[in-house]
């Protein structure tokens, strides 16, 4: 079998940093994201028997042959797991987001990856469990799946899973000031942070918290309340990070501009909120009339990129291999 999904990275508004259970991916709290309409990543699982026993990965037309290929590696033994199987398979995808950078590219990468490769295995999953098999790739991916404004919960292996909620109408604009890849990536500066940063623990409570009252704000519909959440929040995370040993820092000179400039923007009217995941790029959450005036207002800092609200996973094409194309469409 041969299937093809597409999945876009998610940018959390209550950010997602520290696993209480590092081998099931499971977080110490709950998070809540928007997921983007723009930088898809695109991949093709092939089971094919035939193979030898190890798996393809071709990442973006190179072959990947290094840590990124045992993570692929890993996960479809996972998803064989589940599915009875033990036939290998090729992995193609096109990553559009910048790898590495801070701006899920992890999240759209493992999300398209679970997609396919359930489909290619003939898995029939709810959006629920294909939420739950996404994070056991990425922890972020979880929040790729149901696209939109998502809820991940915090909980054991079945409770932990990222479901759509109601919110209202918003859109985001990415300014990129570095595309390559951070010094040090999430999965290491996470485990720092917990095991040094003296600030982690309050982290964990307050987040808790902060869901919650996100929650609260996405229901009443309340865009104010949620951008001051938003940007506090990825604050609170930062200097979380920072207070690790040795100290990790992901936002520079420029990306701290930016977040001054939102403020300015803000003052003189135009309501704009500033986040940043792990890395120092900058996201600015708005409402979608004015995404472009608060892009114009950002363009001197970087590449600049508006987006809306972005779509769940989907399965764009799912055939036997050889056969004729049956194409089809899924939200999964």
């Amino acid at each position: 079998m041969t299937a093809t999904a597409v999945a876009h990275p998610n940018i959390a508004l209550v950010k997602y940093w520290g696993k209480a259970d590092a081998q099931l991916a499971l977080p110490a709290t709950g998070s809540v994201s928007m997921g983007l309409d723009v930088f898809p990543t695109t991949t093709t699982v092939t089971v094919d028997g035939g193979r030898e026993a190890r798996d393809a990965f071709t990442l973006n037309g190179r072959v990947v042959d290094d840590g990124a290929l045992v993570r692929v590696q890993q996960f479809l033994d996972l998803v064989r797991e589940i599915a009875g199987s033990s036939e290998h398979a090729s992995v193609v995808s096109e990553n559009t987001v910048p790898t590495g950078a801070g701006l899920a590219s992890s999240a759209s990468g493992f999300a398209a990856l679970a997609t396919a490769a359930a489909a290619a295995y003939g898995l029939d999953l709810s959006p629920r469990d294909l939420s739950r098999l996404a994070r056991r790739g990425s922890g972020s991916a979880t929040r790729s799946i149901p696209g939109g404004v998502a809820v991940w919960h915090a909980g054991d292996d079945q409770g932990s899973f990222a479901e759509p909620i109601p919110a209202p109408p918003m859109a985001m604009v990415v300014v990129t000031i570095d595309a390559g890849p951070k010094p040090i990536g999430s999965r290491e500066a996470m485990r720092r942070t917990i095991a040094t940063s003296p600030f982690y623990p309050a982290w964990v409570t307050s987040t808790t918290e902060t869901v919650g009252d996100m929650l609260d704000a996405c229901a009443a519909g309340d865009f104010t309340r949620i951008g001051e959440i938003t940007e506090s929040n990825a604050l609170r995370m930062h200097a979380t990070i920072e207070g690790a040993f040795p100290p990790i820092r992901y936002l520079n000179a420029r990306s701290v501009a930016v977040f001054d400039a939102v403020g300015e923007l803000r003052a003189g009217g135009l309501e704009a909120y500033a986040t940043a995941d792990a890395g120092p790029n900058v996201v600015v959450l708005t409402k979608p009339e004015d995404r472009s005036a608060v892009a114009t207002a950002l363009a001197s800092f970087g590449d600049v990129i508006e987006s809306g609200t972005g779509p769940a996973a989907r399965v764009l094409r799912s055939e036997e291999s050889g056969s004729n194309p049956d194409q089809k469409e899924s939200a999964e």
